[in-house]
């Protein structure tokens, strides 16, 4: 299945959640936050959040500092 993956067409093999896209790309999920077609998914949502061709995943960082 062929999604766009911060604005990148990637193919997401076998994950078929939020989530298991999250693990395959062995992301720290305590410092994401995931925006699924454009609405901000809560981290309680990700393993029920289904993927489907097209959609739009953008992985977003969260740095603090000063």
């Amino acid at each position: 299945m062929t999604i766009s993956l911060n604005g990148e067409t990637v193919n997401s093999h076998e994950a078929k959640t939020v989530a298991e896209l999250i693990d395959r790309y062995q992301l720290p999920p305590q410092s994401i936050l995931v925006e699924h077609n454009g609405l901000a998914v809560h981290r309680h949502e990700w393993s029920e959040r289904s993927l489907s061709e097209g959609d739009r995943i953008e992985f977003i960082r969260v740095v603090a500092g000063g």
